[in-house]
């Protein structure tokens, strides 16, 4: 088994960030009880695809909370819609409430769009769209224009606040994977909803989804994720953008971003990530796994630098195949989305 691949969190204003293991049960608390650590396959990567996961990038952003290792931790990139030369240019800033399409660009320093980007992990770019009370979360696959503008369509459920992010690396030789973030805000009445409970599985489309492991901020956790639908083991996952498993974290408070992929591994049902919380406090996990010809989403709400210096658990969700992920206002429900 290789080394998990540590990774860095960045994004922008209301929500988390971070990774997962393999091999866990130790000092694990309340993420999973050791009885239930039978299973020894690590899911990850199909070999040849690799499992590393993106590394973070901007600015650290000094006011969130603190807590023991704090100090070592990578700095919270993507907290701002402009680094490293280039810019996320929203064109659709108010998208409608209910589907919509968006549409944005990467712009450099001289205003240009940017339209040669290096593929990783089976896309160009990565667009992550989330409510900033993390109870609304998209993976979504833009298309690219020839002159640079992406469109995507998506579905935002509720009226408030957005945060929009993009992943990618120029093809520019020796550049960088970078993270921007942008804000987005749909008209209308905002309800905000509580965040999602604490707790250790994930239900979704008939599946349940185990997380075990620990997160502590500015020191290097394994989390293991386990599949199994009917009380058995999911042993066929299928490969989704290069990977067994793809998981993107979100940090409440400020939605610092973390988006990884897993360890060598797999085909499940154990689906393994490492990483490295930025600061102490509440995150929202989201994991995108691929079986039977869906992908679904199982969400999770995790503790970080709590107690021990131990993460603590995760929250639960219900959805069905090709629905995104969302919570209804109790917070208790996570919806797959295609």
């Amino acid at each position: 088994m290789n080394t998990g691949v540590k990774i860095t969190a960045f994004a922008a204003a209301l929500a988390a960030t971070f990774g997962t293991a393999y091999g866990v049960g130790k000092g694990v608390g309340p993420f999973e009880e050791p009885a239930k650590a039978e299973h020894g396959g690590h899911a990850a990567a199909p070999k040849g695809q690799g499992g590393g996961g993106a590394a973070g990038h901007g600015d650290g952003h000094g006011d969130h909370g603190g807590g023991a290792g704090a100090a070592n931790a990578p700095a919270a990139g993507g907290l701002q819609v402009s680094d490293g030369g280039y810019t996320l240019a929203l064109e659709t800033p108010t998208p409608a409430l209910g589907k919509s399409t968006l549409r944005f660009s990467i712009k450099d320093t001289a205003g240009r769009k940017v339209t040669a980007f290096t593929t990783e992990h089976g896309k160009e770019l990565h667009f992550i769209v989330a409510s900033r009370d993390l109870t609304v979360f998209r993976h979504l696959h833009p298309e690219k224009a020839a002159d640079g503008t992406w469109t995507v369509d998506a579905d935002l459920p509720a009226p408030g606040g957005y945060k929009a992010f993009a992943d990618f690396k120029p093809a520019v030789k020796g550049a960088k994977g970078i993270t921007l973030g942008a804000d987005l805000a749909v008209p209308g009445a905002y309800a905000p909803k509580p965040m999602p409970p604490v707790a250790p599985t994930a239900d979704v489309d008939g599946y349940q989804v185990r997380l075990g492991g620990t997160l502590d901020p500015g020191k290097a956790g394994e989390l293991r994720l386990t599949v199994t639908k009917a009380g058995r083991p999911v042993t066929d996952l299928e490969p989704y953008l290069g990977a067994y498993g793809h998981l993107v974290a979100l940090r409440e408070g400020d939605l610092a971003y973390l988006h990884v992929h897993p360890n060598e591994g797999g085909p499940g049902p154990d689906v393994s990530f490492t990483a490295t919380a930025p600061s102490s406090g509440t995150y929202r996990l989201f994991l995108d796994f691929q079986h039977e010809g869906k992908v679904r989403t199982a969400a999770f709400t995790v503790r970080a630098g709590t107690g021990g210096g131990t993460g603590t658990g995760t929250g639960t969700g219900t959805g069905t195949g090709g629905a995104p992920v969302e919570e209804p206002s109790h917070g208790a429900g996570a919806h797959a989305h295609g």
